[in-house]
């Protein structure tokens, strides 16, 4: 029997109970036959190595091992390149969000657009996910309703300096970018030396894509550290590296340094001669297990290189958000999140994964060290497992948190 709509809508005024229901079934399916993923990062600069074009395809790749479609309609991909400028990130996100009616935004490299990009979706009520930015702000002090962060925060990255501390590393000297990822970097770093009864000796700030670095590992060099860490990322990292190597810095086992983030394009382009001996944590590494270098070989014949961190976590949280958006019955951003934070995260990026409360996808996590040149078996094996971090362990917890959402 057919039955018109006032009728249905009578009905589902009868009774509380059945109100829910009977609005979900008239919202249900995608807001405009489209669900439409914006991928953000940067193209051409000094992060494009480890985001960059291998974003784009690990999103793409994602969406065709879904089947193109979701609940029956189209899965379109949008592209960026925010230049690591905050003004272009936000502006463009605007422009997305308001009139070609993105979904979700995954990716964002660089701390200063995440915050941007976060603040956008927390305007408009849209699902922002982070897959290259690693401020803990997106959890904490700024979290936002609908923003998870898909990646290894600056937390959890202590996980290094806090093992070499228990291993008697217990001064240190910081080499810092001058912007919001950096700044965090060092001082959570220097927490956590603090904790294990390490010292922070001093520490100098460089700009964003520095080209210069002698006046700094000067300062350096003559704090008697027995560690220099680098509280940076990409092109800046693999700069003070190299110029560390031409001062003969680490000459004599004096002096060591510590990237407090690197990735296998940093370590691939640098050489394993350079880059030997380094530590740092990582969320994922593809030659770990049968199902990473399954998924990074179909990666390497798509990208021409293995993937990064990033590259993993832009699929799988493109995976799992069309995972989500199907339960949910649509692409309204607060159902979809709700799903995402009800259901258990794991495939071959994150293991023992759960978004909480507080957007953070909290996940187990891996001490790794950059292989001597002699251990390394071919192209990209450029890394030894050293240990695991179950995500509980690598995750400061919600308790003391200063997320707004978490208030009464």
């Amino acid at each position: 029997m057919k039955i018109d709509a006032p009728t249905r809508l009578a009905a589902c005024a009868l009774a509380l109970a059945g109100a829910a229901p009977c609005l979900h079934a008239q919202t249900r399916g995608p807001s405009d036959d489209v669900v439409r993923i914006g991928v953000m990062t940067d193209m051409a600069s000094l992060y494009s190595d480890f985001s960059g074009k291998g974003s784009v395809e690990a999103v793409k790749m994602a969406v065709e091992d879904f089947g193109g479609k979701v609940l029956g309609k189209p899965v379109e991909v949008v592209v960026a390149d925010h230049q690591n400028k905050t003004d272009v990130a936000s502006a463009k996100a605007r422009e997305w969000f308001d009139s070609r009616k993105v979904d979700a935004i995954v990716g964002l490299v660089s701390s200063g657009t995440a915050l941007a990009v976060n603040e956008v979706g927390r305007q408009k009520g849209r699902v922002v996910i982070v897959t290259a930015a690693y401020t803990s702000l997106l959890t904490q002090e700024q979290c936002a309703p609908y923003t998870i962060h898909y990646q290894v925060n600056t937390t959890a990255l202590t996980s290094t300096p806090r093992m070499l501390v228990k291993r008697g590393a217990d001064s240190w000297y910081f080499l810092t970018a001058d912007y919001t990822f950096g700044h965090t970097m060092e001082r959570e770093a220097g927490e956590a030396i603090k904790a294990g009864g390490g010292r922070v000796v001093g520490s100098s700030r460089h700009p964003l894509n520095a080209s210069d670095f002698s006046s700094f590992l000067l300062q350096a060099q003559a704090s008697g550290a027995k560690l220099i860490g680098l509280a940076n990322a990409g092109g800046d990292t693999i700069n003070a590296i190299k110029s560390a190597n031409e001062f003969g810095l680490t000459r004599g086992g004096k002096q060591s340094l510590v990237a407090m983030k690197i990735y296998e394009t940093d370590v691939n382009g640098m050489g394993l001669p350079v880059a030997q001996g380094l530590y740092t944590t990582a969320s994922f590494y593809w030659d770990r297990d049968d199902a990473s270098r399954e998924w990074a070989e179909r990666f390497f014949k798509r990208a021409g290189k293995m993937p990064t961190e990033v590259h993993a976590a832009d699929y799988s949280a493109t995976a799992n958000y069309l995972k989500a958006v199907a339960a949910a019955g649509t692409d309204d951003a607060k159902s979809v999140v709700d799903k995402l934070r009800a259901t258990p995260i794991s495939d071959f990026y994150a293991r023992n994964a759960r978004v909480r409360a507080d957007g953070m996808l909290v996940k187990d996590l891996y001490v790794v060290q950059v292989k001597k040149p002699a251990e390394s078996k071919r192209a990209w094996d450029v890394f030894n497992v050293v240990s695991t971090i179950p995500g509980d362990e690598a995750f400061a917890p919600l308790q003391g948190s200063r997320c707004p959402l978490l208030k009464p």
